[in-house]
C-alpha cells in the first residue's frame, strides 16, 4: 500500500479553491456539470495533489510576479531548497539551464514554467509526485525528452511548461530515490 507524501490541506486552502471554482463558473470557464465533479472533488480534497485536478485547467486570478531570468550565454542553475515562484520564465541564447525542483519549496500546486531556448540545453528535475505537461513548448529542430517514471506520480504539484525551442534540446525528469 503507497502512502500518499504529499502535505495536507486546511480548511481554508479549500475554501479558496471552492472561491476559485465558484469565480469560473460565474465566468463561464466551466460547465454545470464540470463544476459539480469539481466541487465534489475539492470538498473531498485532503492533500495539495487532490486538488490539482480540481483547479489545473482554470486561469490564477492573481498569479503574482513573473520572476525572469535571462542569460546570452553560460548556465542558468537553480537547485536545493530554493523558493519556486507561480510563474517562472526563463531565457537563454546559447547556455545551459538547469532547473531542479527536486528538492525546492514549491508552495503552489501549480507551476508554469515559461522556456525560451534559442540553442543550448536544458534539464528539468521533477519531485517524483510531481505531474507535467509540456504540450505548449514548441520544438522546432529537437523534440523534448519526458523520462516517466515507472510508478505515476500523484500528489505533488503540477508543472506546465510552455515557450519555444530553436535548436535547444530539453530533458525533463524525475527525481531518482
Amino acid at each position: 500500500m503507497t502512502q500518499d507524501m504529499s502535505p495536507r490541506i486546511s480548511d481554508d486552502d479549500r475554501d479558496t479553491a471552492i472561491e476559485r471554482l465558484q469565480e469560473a463558473y460565474a465566468e463561464g470557464l466551466v460547465t454545470r456539470d464540470e463544476m459539480d465533479e469539481r466541487l465534489q472533488a475539492a470538498l473531498t480534497a485532503r492533500t495539495q495533489g487532490d486538488l490539482v485536478p480540481v483547479l489545473a485547467s482554470l486561469p490564477d486570478k492573481d498569479t503574482g510576479a513573473t520572476v525572469a531570468i535571462e542569460a546570452r550565454g553560460g548556465r542558468i542553475r537553480r537547485g536545493g531548497g530554493w523558493r519556486v515562484p507561480r510563474v517562472f520564465r526563463v531565457e537563454s541564447e546559447f547556455g545551459q539551464v538547469e532547473l531542479d525542483l527536486s528538492r525546492a519549496v514549491i508552495d503552489h500546486p501549480v507551476i508554469d514554467i515559461e522556456l525560451r531556448l534559442r540553442y543550448g540545453r536544458a534539464r528539468i528535475v521533477l519531485p517524483r509526485d510531481a505531474t507535467v505537461d509540456y504540450e505548449g513548448l514548441g520544438a522546432e529542430w529537437k523534440q523534448p525528452v519526458y523520462k516517466a517514471p515507472r510508478r505515476g506520480g500523484t500528489g505533488g504539484p503540477h508543472i506546465r511548461i510552455t515557450g519555444a525551442m530553436e535548436y535547444g534540446r530539453l530533458k525533463i525528469r524525475h527525481r531518482r530515490r
